[in-house]
């Protein structure tokens, strides 16, 4: 049944591919897989391989590549992407000397691959479980780790109907889980080969603060005003924050918006909302920010630094279904957090929400009082801000306890 439905899925994504430029770039960026692996390998390599989901999953994982490529710098790295996300933003990261996209997990496919990569070893990411690939990574009695791995109840793994996933997991000589469930989880179907390392991103957004974090343009913006946040919204987050900022937007009082999505209708979505003076990042050459109330960032890759600037952060994903984002980033800053309601299952924001840094917001009404509490008190940001700093500092570490296990 998971073969077939894997042949159906060949077939459903070249449909769609015709109708979805996302799904496009993915099917033809699989076409070309095995030919740049064979461009760009040889038999000689001693290769370590390295699997993400998507951009998400890749700097999650980030901290333990880049301290594998500093240890092991006689191997050839290759590091493989399911989804365009993940792909063509990171295509040209120097973590790796080869970037492709995954092939569909057929059992063709997962011999095909592993004929040409033959890695030493393997780092897979949280819980991009490839059944086919991995099977025949352990039928050749290949070495594999899942990192940062994260378990809950409803997964397949867990379920009746789960074994062929559930057998796939055996091909990982050890797994370093996020926290004590996943390991219980774990327990449950007879493994227990478990480290509770926590989560990488700690370590991830800890090297943040030894970065440069700069940005001229955000630095003539803010300029001594107040300066709130809003990371990677969607829609549903920008109907309860975009009234609140047309209320209170002044010189004193300056927002900084970083859509999730940075497309043409998404920004004009929110501009023709808002009522105060805005300017967008791509506005940037005939436009001052200087006298600005609010400034969109349509564009990427500056986020992480932008929090550095705030000093109360809003990140989007939870107001609606679409995934909390990464409140982390924020936190290593020390900045006090407000997130939605829907989070339950995003373990670092039940933690942060319980060590009183992060705050969870249901409506509009609920957010401007939690946002005025933090504006009009310089005292409650420090508090929250410091909490959430502390809470970074305590949870890092991961890495070093993954590079203690890995002997290749």
């Amino acid at each position: 049944m998971y073969n077939l439905s894997i042949h159906i899925l060949s077939f459903v994504l070249k449909i769609f591919a015709l109708f979805n430029l996302k799904i496009k770039k993915g099917v033809e960026g699989r076409r070309q897989t095995f030919k740049i692996l064979n461009e760009s390998l040889s038999s000689k390599d001693k290769i370590i391989w390295f699997h993400c989901a998507s951009l998400g999953e890749y700097e999650q994982g980030l901290p333990v590549f880049e301290a594998i490529r500093k240890q092991y710098t006689s191997h050839k790295i290759v590091l493989t992407f399911f989804s365009p996300s993940g792909y063509e933003i990171r295509k040209n990261t120097p973590i790796a000397d080869v970037v492709t996209y995954l092939p569909l997990d057929t059992k063709t496919n997962a011999k095909h691959f592993l004929n040409i990569v033959n890695p030493e070893f393997t780092v897979f990411v949280k819980y991009d479980i490839w059944p086919n690939i991995l099977n025949e990574l352990k039928r050749r009695q290949g070495r594999a780790i899942l990192v940062s791995a994260l378990f809950r109840q409803n997964h397949s793994y867990f379920k009746w109907y789960g074994s062929h996933l559930k057998k796939a997991l055996q091909a990982f000589e050890h797994f370093f889980v996020q926290n004590e469930d996943s390991k219980q989880l774990l327990k449950s179907i007879h493994i227990t080969n478990v480290t509770v390392s926590g989560d990488t991103r700690y370590d991830r957004v800890s090297n943040q603060l030894v970065q440069q974090n700069d940005l001229d343009y955000i630095s003539a913006f803010k300029q001594d005003s107040l300066c709130i946040v809003i990371g990677s919204s969607w829609p549903e987050d920008e109907a309860i924050i975009l009234p609140y900022i047309n209320k209170k937007a002044s010189e004193q009082l300056k927002f900084i918006i970083a859509p999730h999505n940075v497309n043409k209708t998404q920004i004009e979505n929110i501009t023709k909302k808002l009522t105060v003076k805005a300017v967008l990042f791509s506005e940037l050459e005939h436009k001052s920010v200087t006298d600005a109330s609010v400034f969109i960032l349509d564009t990427i890759g500056v986020l992480t630094k932008t929090y550095s600037y705030a000093d109360i952060a809003y990140v989007g994903g939870a107001m609606g279904t679409t995934g909390l984002h990464n409140i982390l980033e924020p936190a290593v800053f020390g900045v006090p957090i407000i997130i939605g309601q829907h989070h339950s299952k995003f373990p670092e924001a039940k933690a942060m929400i319980e060590n009183e840094g992060v705050l969870s917001v249901k409506n509009k009404e609920n957010l401007e009082k939690e946002l005025e509490s933090l504006v009009n008190s310089s005292e409650k940001r420090i508090r929250l801000g410091t909490k959430n700093a502390d809470f970074i500092k305590k949870n890092k570490g991961a890495v070093n306890q993954i590079m203690d296990y890995i002997r290749i």
